[in-house]
């Protein structure tokens, strides 16, 4: 039977955004991860490790806080991929904010050494803007604590080994909650009457059956379903042909819990059924 094509995963990003806590993870769901490796060694780790005669699964930790460490990385992807292994930068990140109360908690030093930990953070965001803006998937831990971190991770990762090239994710939100921050596609499912406003349905969510056909229903459910079909048929293969591993789907309504739980749900089996790569997340969905 043919091998899929060799991948190493490249974990970069702001300090304190959980870069150490996804390793973990990643070291749990059987991949071999290197921490702090310097970027101009990235080609003869993977080399040494025979990925591509192994197919051995590679997760490697890069700090590229400088300039010579972004081209060093640069050009040790370029080389991987003509050899025919396959790289995927993932960015951890998480807005100012966060990551200031992170290390103000911790009361660890921040590696930049500035003046402030502020100082810090916002002088590592601008020196990793660069490889922020070519990397494959930004994961965003701003509103997730380490357990999240671990289904976010499992939930992408843990079946790497398919053949499929591109990993989809399907989101349901809340937008009084903000919209999920690595979301490619975002849709407003809010036009469609509220099941919350319905008392037999207001403590059941969005995978309730009674809450899923009360929502579907209507006709502009389906026209919209629809229409989200149309749109994510036309935009996959070009997402693919420009290269992209991961797609972000998010649909959101008021509070996460009906109405985008439904159309999410739908989005996915639908997926599925194309023989996609997809899975659903309900960011806010809570339980009654």
């Amino acid at each position: 039977m043919a091998s899929k094509r060799p991948e190493v995963l490249l974990l970069v990003g702001m300090s304190g955004a959980g870069r150490s806590s996804s390793s973990n993870v990643f070291e749990d769901l059987g991949y071999y991860v290197i921490e702090n490796l310097p970027a101009d060694l990235v080609e003869s780790v993977v080399n040494s490790n025979d990925v591509t005669e192994t197919n051995k699964q590679l997760v490697l930790t890069i700090d590229a806080k400088d300039t010579s460490a972004q081209s060093e990385l640069k050009q040790s992807i370029d080389k991987l991929n003509q050899s025919g292994v396959l790289t995927r930068i993932i960015f951890l990140d998480a807005d100012n904010e966060t990551l200031l109360e992170r290390y103000e908690e911790n009361r660890r030093p921040h590696p930049m050494g500035k003046d402030s930990i502020s100082q810090s953070v916002k002088a590592e965001r601008e020196l990793l803007k660069p490889i922020r803006e070519i990397s494959d998937q930004v994961i965003d831990t701003t509103d997730m604590n380490v357990h999240e971190l671990r289904k976010r991770i499992i939930e992408g990762f843990q079946d790497d080994t398919s053949s499929q090239d591109l990993k989809i994710s399907v989101t349901s939100f809340g937008f009084k909650n903000g919209t999920p921050r690595d979301a490619d596609i975002v849709f407003d499912v809010r036009f469609l009457p509220n099941p919350h406003w319905r008392e037999e349905l207001r403590g059941s969510t969005g995978q309730s059956p009674m809450v899923r056909n009360y929502v579907l229903s209507f006709e502009d459910a389906q026209v919209f379903l629809n229409k989200i079909k149309d749109m994510v048929e036309f935009l996959l293969p070009r997402f693919i042909s420009e290269g992209k591993s991961y797609v972000g789907i998010a649909i959101g309504c008021t509070g996460g819990k009906h109405r985008s739980v439904v159309m999410a749900e739908e989005v996915t089996k639908w997926l599925k059924g194309e023989n996609n790569d997809a899975v659903v997340l309900h960011r806010d969905m809570k339980e009654s």
